[in-house]
Order: C-alpha cells, then structure tokens, then sequence
C-alpha cells in the first residue's frame, strides 16, 4: 500500500501508473480516486472528465477487451483484482508496444486514446471504474485487437480456453490486421 501519491510515466507515451493512497480501518477503507489539482502537480495530463463508468464482473476468468477508443481514460478498481493489458495502436513509433500489470484499489492508470485496454477479473465480484474525457457514441471510431493474439504476447493470467469473453471480443482481428489509429 502506498503512503503518498505518485504518479510514473510508462514506455508508452502519455499512458502513467497511479500509486493512490487508501486510509483504512475496522470498517474498511477510503481514498481520493481523482484529485485533479495534485495529480496534474505530480504530472498527469490535464484531464476534463464528462463520464464515469463501471464495470462489474460477477465471475473470475471475466476478460473484456482489447478496445481502443478516441477518449482518455482514468481507470481504478472499487473493488476486487484484475491483471489489465494495453497495447498502443496510435500510428507512430510505439505502435504495438504492450504494459501489463495487476490493478487493485491502490493503483489507477491514465490512458491516452488510441491505446488499446483489456483487463481479466482475478477473483469474483470486480468493480473496474472509469472516468473518460468524452462522452460514449455508435459513432465513435475505435479500434481493436485481439486478446490471445501470440504476437502480442501477453501473459493472461487465466488461459484463454478458461477466460469467459464476449463473441465481439473473440472476433477482434489479429494485430497484423490492425490498421494503426491517427489523431
């Protein structure tokens, strides 16, 4: 558990981990999820939330993903384990480069658009929440990747003939079929 704040830029551009600290006791715990003034003093991006999300995953093995969508994303847990997977699908140098790593209610992420995010429920009853900087549309162009491609080689925790996946995510395309997203 974090005792301060942090925020730490990854080898994908624009896309940070969050060390968030959670004040608990016997009747469990408390944090500030997004305090805009002192994450942007740490050095996240400056951030217009006009959404926040959630997403709950009844069952362990519950894998959803690899979306890219042309929003930024501020993503944390209010409950429960997940292992989370973004892969960058912007044109550009870092085109295909993946992070991988466990989200737990102590860490969030900031996700720039066109970075692809996935994530797998590690225990039942997950509450995966997010804020984003535009409001959802049909319209929106997004891209995405799919989940077990080998050539993204990504650990999931639990294997793909275990994990319980959406048919739209079993049918996203191969990363050599992905044409890379400009803004």
């Amino acid at each position: 558990m974090a005792d301060d704040l942090s925020v730490r830029p990854t080898d994908i551009p624009g896309f940070y981990e969050i060390d968030l600290v959670l004040h608990g006791d016997s009747r469990g715990w408390f944090k500030e999820n997004y305090q805009k003034e002192k994450l942007e003093a740490l050095g996240l991006p400056k951030f217009e939330i006009v959404q926040n999300n959630f997403s709950f995953n009844a069952q362990k093995g519950a894998t959803r993903g690899l979306h890219a969508e042309p929003w930024e994303k501020f993503i944390s847990m209010a409950y429960g384990k997940v292992f989370c997977a973004w892969v960058d699908l912007r044109k550009g140098d870092s085109f295909g480069k993946v992070h991988t790593m466990e989200l737990t209610p102590e860490k969030a992420v900031f996700v720039p658009r066109g970075v692809a995010n996935g994530y797998q429920a590690l225990e039942n009853n997950v509450t995966y929440t997010y804020l984003v900087n535009a409001h959802w549309s049909a319209d929106a162009k997004y891209a995405a990747v799919n989940l077990f491609d080998p050539a993204l080689k990504i650990d999931w925790p639990i294997g793909q003939d275990e994990a319980i996946v959406s048919e739209k995510d079993t049918n996203n395309p191969l990363f050599k079929d992905v044409t890379p997203m400009e803004f």
